[in-house]
Formats: structure tokens, sequence, C-alpha cells
């Protein structure tokens, strides 16, 4: 499912899902890092295009690779909070998620926030409307899926992203092969069409 389906959207009130505007401007988010071996080549790519991304990161990373943290910060992207641990909204009880969610804000100096797996219980999304601005996406590439291949990556995106798109990719060890192969396309086929990020 690339695009979120219409229906999700009256059942998360409140939560940010793209940016409409007449600009051609696309915003790139990646999730679940800092990791070393695949951010800092996120990082430079963004960097040769001059393009900023929004970086939702989880506690632990930050904690285990805080020079990578700054890296991010220092070089003028966003930060949002993923959650410290990384848990299922849907699968955990509601006082633990909420723990782990102040777990990361320890370390991740940010209003924004982003539910692992896009997942949030009606109770949770309230409790969490009052302290950040809930962004979700209206593309993801499926870069995590190891069944989809590159080609189909880069696919979802050119042929769902349109002005003010909020698109997801992961900076993980297990989406690395498809993203990092995608990346510099989508940024040189974008930049191209005039788009800025």
């Amino acid at each position: 499912m690339v695009r979120p389906p219409t229906y999700l959207r009256f059942l998360y009130p409140g939560v940010v899902w793209n940016k409409p505007t007449n600009e051609k401007i696309l915003y790139l988010t990646f999730d679940d890092g800092p990791t070393p071996e695949v951010t800092s080549s996120v990082l430079d790519h963004l960097s040769l295009h001059n393009a900023k991304a929004t970086f939702f990161c989880i506690g632990e990373n930050v904690k285990k690779h805080p020079t990578l943290y700054n890296r991010i910060k220092t070089e003028g992207h966003a930060i949002g909070n993923h959650t410290n641990t990384h848990p299922n909204s849907w699968k955990v009880k509601y006082d633990f998620y909420l723990k782990d969610v102040e777990e990361a804000r320890k370390v991740i100096d940010s209003n924004l926030f982003r539910p692992p797996y896009g997942k949030l219980t009606p109770r949770t999304l309230f409790a969490l409307r009052k302290k950040f601005r809930i962004i979700m996406w209206d593309v993801i590439s499926c870069d995590f899926d190891d069944k989809v291949s590159a080609e189909q990556v880069e696919q979802n995106v050119v042929d769902y992203a349109t002005n003010g798109s909020i698109i997801v990719f992961h900076d993980s060890v297990k989406a690395a092969p498809r993203m990092l192969e995608v990346l510099p396309a989508i940024l040189k086929h974008y930049t191209e069409l005039g788009f800025s990020f």
C-alpha cells in the first residue's frame, strides 16, 4: 500500500499527511536511524542536491550514535521523535507506549512525532496530539520490504509523489540495499523537474 487509504485520514484526525501546495516541493523523511552504515550516506546524497529532509529518529539509536545525530542537526535537517524502542502502539499497553515516547524525548528535542508502523490507538493519538505534531505520509517507498526490488521502490515514489507529498524512506540496515540505490535517482529526477526538498 504505497498511498494510505482515504479512510485513515478520518480515523486519525489532526494528523499531517501532506503539505498541500502549488509549489514544486517534496518532503523527504527517513525513519529508524541514526544508523552509522546508512545515515551518513543519506546525508552525503542530500548534500549533493542541497536537499533537506526530516529524520524521525529512534531514541536508542540516538544514544548509541550521538555524533551522527548531531551531524543531522548541524547540516540543517529537521528531527522528529520515532519513539525510544520502536514499539507498535496496537500491541503494547498505553502507559508503556507513552513512557517510551517520553524516554526518546529526553534525547530528541522535537515537537514532531511519527508512530512506528504508522499505528496509533485512538487513546494514544489523543494523548500525543497534545504534545506533538503527528506527521504521517502520503507516499511510502516500501524500501523496508526485502521482497520489493529497488526498481519498484523508485517507481512507488515516481508514480505517486506530487507537490507537497511527504515521502517515507528508512535509514536502517534492512532498507539500505534498496533505499541507497534509489535515493540518488529520486533526488536527480525531481531536481531536474524543478522540485526542491
